[in-house]
C-alpha cells in the first residue's frame, strides 16, 4: 500500500473513535446538568487531560518546536510563563471555583457564575461575558478549521475545504451527541496521543544519530535549517541574548491568560469536588510539563537530525513548524507515522470541541434563558444541540476563506479573554468587596484595552496586550467596586460560606 492510504487507515481509525466516544457520552447523558457539565462528575485524571489538551492545540506540536529550533532557548519564556499560570489555576482557583459554583445557584457557566456570585439582577454582566465569548470562540473556532483544512492540504495533498469540514463535521457530532462528557473524554484521549507522540518522536530521532551527545553543540556551531553561514546560531543555548526585559515579561505573562479562559476552567467546575483538584493539578502539571520536553526536544535534535543529513529537509521552510510532522514521517512506518500526525489532528480537534461547547453555552444557557425560562430538560439540550450546529456553520463560512483580519485576532484571543475574565474570577473568588458595577467595568476595561493594544503594531511589538489589559481592568474593578455600593450581607455570607467549604 501506499505512504497516503497508510495515513488515511490511521486517520479513519483516530475519527471512529471520536464517534464512539461521543455514542458512549450520548449514553451517559439525561440531564441538561449532564449535557453542558458531566453532571459535576468529572474524575481529575480526565479534568487534568483534557484542560491540558483544549489548552495547548497545534501550538505545542507545531509552534513551540519551530519557534525553538529557528530562535533557540529564549523561545522558552513562554512556555515557562504558560507552566507556572497552568500551575496556579489548578492551585488557586479550581478548588474554589468548583465549590462556588456550585454554591451559587449552581452555576454551570462562567458568565452564570460571576451573574450568580455578585447577585446581579440587572443581567448585564451575564450579557457582556456571554458576548466577549460568543465573539472570540467563534473566530477561535474558526481557525481551527482553518487549521484542519490546511493539515489535509499539506499532509494528503488534498482539497483545503474537503479537509475542513471532515475535520468540522467529526469534532461537531462527536460535541452535538455527547456533549461534555464527550468533549472532555476526547480530550483526554487527545492528550494522551500528544503526550506519546512527543515522547516517541525525539527519543527514536536521537536512536538514529551517529554522535547524540552532538544535539548539545551542533545548533551554536554548525549549519541546519535557516543557517546556512557555516556558523549557525551561537547563542541557541542562551534564555536572555538578543531578548530584551519587556520581551521577557511579555512571554512570561501569557501565563496570566490561564485565569480568565472559559474552556479551561469550566473543567474545573465539572470535578467530583473541590478536594479532587490537588490530583488534577499533579496529572496536569506533570502532563505539560512532559511535553514541553518532548516539544523542546524535537527543536533540539532536530537541528543534528537534519543538520547532519542533507538528503532530508524540513516541509516549511519560513517558520519551520513541520519539524515534528517531518521527523514523524521519517522516522516511522506509514501507519505509525499516521497514527503520528493525528495527533496534530488530535490537538486541533480538542480546542475546537471545547470552544464549541462554550460558545454554545454562552447562546443558550446565557442568553436564551433569559428571555425563556421554563423550557424542559431535553428542550434544553436539543437547543443546545443546535447551537453547537449553528456555530460551526458559522465558522465553517469564515473559514472557506480564511484573510488576516480572522487568523489575526485569533492570536490576541488569549490576551483578550486572559484580560476580560481573569481578574474578575480571581477577585469573585478572594475578594468579598468585589460589587458588580466594579466586575462589568474590569471586564469591558480589560477586554478593550487588550484589543486596541494588540491591534497597534508599535504597542504590540513593545509589550504583550495581555499586561496592559490585566492592568487595567483590575486597577478599573477595584476603584470602581469601592466608589459604588458595598455587596450585600447575603452575597458575603455566601461568599464565607464558599470559602470555608474550598478549604475544608
Amino acid at each position: 500500500m501506499s505512504t497516503q492510504t497508510w495515513f488515511i487507515i490511521a486517520i479513519v481509525i483516530y475519527m471512529v473513535a471520536m464517534l464512539l466516544i461521543g455514542l458512549w457520552s450520548y449514553r451517559q447523558t439525561d440531564e441538561y446538568d449532564d449535557y453542558m457539565l458531566a453532571g459535576r462528575k468529572l474524575n481529575p485524571f480526565v479534568a487534568a487531560l483534557s484542560a491540558g489538551a483544549s489548552d495547548m492545540s497545534g501550538w505545542l506540536l507545531m509552534g513551540l518546536p519551530g519557534a525553538l529550533f529557528v530562535a533557540g532557548f529564549s523561545e522558552l519564556w513562554i512556555a515557562i510563563g504558560l507552566l507556572i499560570g497552568c500551575w496556579a489555576n489548578w492551585k488557586w482557583i479550581a478548588p474554589r471555583l468548583r465549590s462556588y459554583t456550585e454554591i451559587a445557584n449552581n452555576s454551570i457557566t462562567l458568565p452564570s457564575f460571576v451573574e450568580n456570585r455578585l447577585h446581579d439582577k440587572s443581567r448585564v454582566l451575564r450579557i457582556v461575558s456571554s458576548l466577549v465569548i460568543l465573539v472570540f470562540f467563534t473566530f477561535y473556532v474558526s481557525s481551527g478549521m482553518v487549521s484542519g483544512g490546511k493539515y489535509f492540504e499539506s499532509t494528503f495533498g488534498g482539497s483545503y475545504t474537503d479537509g475542513m469540514l471532515i475535520v468540522a463535521a467529526v469534532t461537531v457530532a462527536y460535541t452535538f451527541i455527547g456533549g461534555f462528557l464527550a468533549v472532555s473524554t476526547a480530550d483526554a484521549v487527545q492528550g494522551m496521543i500528544m503526550f506519546f507522540a512527543l515522547l516517541i518522536v525525539p527519543v527514536m530521532a536521537l536512536l538514529t544519530l551517529k554522535d547524540p551527545s552532538s544535539i548539545f553543540t551542533w545548533a551554536s556551531h554548525h549549519d541546519y535549517g535557516p543557517y546556512t553561514d557555516g556558523v549557525g546560531n551561537p547563542t541557541y543555548f542562551s534564555m536572555v541574548s538578543g531578548v530584551g526585559l519587556a520581551a521577557i515579561i511579555g512571554n512570561l505573562a501569557w501565563g496570566l491568560g490561564y485565569f480568565g479562559q472559559p474552556h479551561i476552567i469550566v473543567r474545573f467546575m465539572a470535578l467530583r469536588s473541590a478536594k479532587e483538584a490537588r490530583a488534577g493539578r499533579r496529572v496536569g502539571i506533570a502532563w505539560m510539563l512532559l511535553c514541553i520536553i518532548g516539544a523542546t526536544a524535537v527543536a533540539l535534535i532536530g537541528t543534528a537530525f537534519f543538520g547532519q543529513d542533507p538528503s532530508i529537509a524540513v516541509t516549511d521552510r519560513d517558520a519551520f513548524e513541520t519539524i515534528f510532522l517531518d521527523m514523524g514521517r521519517i522516522l516511522f512506518h506509514p501507519l505509525i507515522a499516521g497514527l503520528i500526525l493525528t495527533s496534530v489532528l488530535a490537538a486541533i480537534m480538542s480546542t475546537m470541541s471545547s470552544q464549541l461547547l462554550v460558545t454554545s453555552s454562552a447562546l443558550i444557557e446565557d442568553l436564551f434563558k433569559i428571555f425563556k425560562k421554563d423550557l424542559s430538560n431535553q428542550m434544553l439540550i436539543n437547543l443546545s444541540r443546535m447551537a453547537v450546529v449553528a456555530v460551526a456553520v458559522v465558522a465553517a463560512a469564515l473559514a472557506f476563506n480564511p484573510n488576516d483580519s480572522i487568523l489575526g485576532l485569533v492570536g490576541f484571543a488569549w490576551a483578550g479573554f486572559g484580560s476580560a475574565f481573569g481578574p474578575v474570577v480571581i477577585a469573585s473568588l478572594y475578594w468579598s468587596r468585589l460589587n458588580a458595577p466594579g466586575a462589568i467595568a474590569g471586564m469591558i476595561t480589560g477586554a478593550v484595552v487588550s484589543f486596541a493594544w494588540g491591534m497597534t503594531p508599535a504597542l504590540h511589538a513593545a509589550l504583550y496586550e495581555i499586561v496592559p489589559g490585566v492592568v487595567s481592568a483590575t486597577i478599573v474593578m477595584v476603584v470602581v467596586s469601592l466608589l459604588t455600593k458595598a455587596p450585600t450581607e447575603d452575597v458575603v455570607e455566601e461568599f464565607e460560606q464558599a470559602t470555608a467549604a474550598a478549604v475544608a
